[in-house]
C-alpha cells in the first residue's frame, strides 16, 4: 500500500526559493520541488502541518524578506523522489576548479579540475544552494595539505569529499540523519576518498577527537550558536571555522557569540541573500 503524503503549494512575495527552502527544511519534511511560480513541500509528519509552515514563513515576513505568502494544503499518493530528484539535477561549476556531477549525468574533467561525485538523493548538499557554494570557495581558499577537518551537519558529505580530494589528511563528517549517514558513506565511496573520510550518525558531543584544524558547518543560525563551544573546545588554537546557513540579519548574533569564546572574523562572502563567515580561534 502506498504512503499518503501532505502537499503544501507555497507562493510567496518575493519568490525567493533558496530562501523559502532554508527555512522550511528546519521542519521534518520529506521533500521540496520547485515550480515556475511556486515551490511544492512534501511532509508524512503529522507535526508539518499548514499552520506550522505559515508560522516559519512569518518570521521570514517580520525580518522583512517577504511581503506576502500563502500556503495551500493537498493529499497526494507517494512518488518516486529519486526519479524526481534526477530529473532535476545538473552539472554545477562552483569554482573554477570544482565540479559537481550526479552519479547519472556524464561529464569530462578538465586538467586541474577537481570533480565531486553525487548521488544526492534526499540529502541537503548538492552545490545548488549559495550556501553549500560558499562553503566549497571557503574550503578551497583555506584549507591546506595534511589537514584534520570536521564536517558538522553533513548531508551528503559534500564538503568532507571536498576536503578530502583537497588534500586534507583526515575527515571526519557527522550527521544525526540517518538518510545522510548512509547517503555519506555512498558519496564517499563514488569519490574513492572513504580511506580519508569517516561518516558518522551522532551529535558534536559525541565527537571525542580535538584538535581539528579546520571546522565547517553548514547549518541554521540557532544550530551554530548552540554548537559554538563544541566547536571551540575541538578546533586548535588558530584554527579556522567556517560557517554558513546564515543570511545578513545573522552575522551580527554568530560574531557576539563566538568572539565572547575565543574567535574573530577573518573573511566574508555573500551570494544572493547568503552569507558565510570564516572564524579563526
Amino acid at each position: 500500500m502506498k504512503k499518503s503524503y501532505k502537499e503544501y503549494i507555497i507562493t510567496s512575495e518575493p519568490f525567493n526559493v533558496e530562501i523559502l527552502s532554508s527555512i522550511l527544511w528546519e521542519l521534518n519534511i520529506d521533500g521540496i520541488n520547485e515550480e515556475v511560480n511556486c515551490i511544492k513541500v512534501f511532509a508524512q509528519d503529522q507535526n508539518v502541518t499548514a499552520g506550522a509552515i505559515e508560522n516559519e514563513l512569518q518570521h521570514l515576513k517580520e525580518n522583512k524578506l517577504l511581503r506576502e505568502f500563502s500556503v495551500q494544503e493537498n493529499y497526494i499518493v507517494e512518488k518516486n523522489w529519486n526519479e524526481e530528484w534526477e530529473n532535476s539535477r545538473e552539472v554545477v561549476r562552483v569554482t573554477d576548479n570544482i565540479v559537481i556531477k550526479p552519479t547519472f549525468k556524464d561529464y569530462e574533467a578538465k586538467p586541474g579540475e577537481t570533480v565531486l561525485t553525487l548521488d544526492p538523493k534526499m540529502s541537503f548538499g548538492t552545490g545548488d544552494h549559495q550556501t553549500t557554494k560558499i562553503c566549497l570557495l571557503f574550503v578551497e581558499k583555506y584549507l591546506k595539505p595534511g589537514m584534520k577537518v570536521l564536517d558538522a551537519g553533513s548531508g551528503t558529505a559534500i564538503l568532507g569529499i571536498a576536503a578530502a580530494k583537497l588534500g586534507a589528511e583526515s575527515v571526519i563528517a557527522f550527521d544525526i540523519d540517518e538518510w545522510c549517514y548512509d547517503n555519506g558513506i555512498e558519496n564517499t565511496q563514488l569519490n574513492d576518498v572513504q580511506k580519508k573520510v569517516e561518516i558518522r550518525k551522532c551529535e558534536l558531543k559525541e565527537i571525542i577527537e580535538k584538535e581539528f584544524d579546520l571546522v565547517i558547518a553548514n547549518i541554521q543560525k540557532n544550530i551554530l550558536l548552540e554548537l559554538a563551544e563544541g566547536f571551540e573546545s575541538r578546533i586548535k588554537q588558530n584554527g579556522v571555522l567556517i560557517l554558513s546557513g546564515l543570511l545578513e540579519m545573522d552575522r551580527e548574533a554568530i560574531n557576539s557569540k563566538f568572539s565572547e569564546i575565543g574567535f574573530s572574523e577573518i573573511d566574508y562572502l555573500k551570494l544572493d541573500d547568503w552569507i558565510g563567515l570564516v572564524l579563526r580561534k
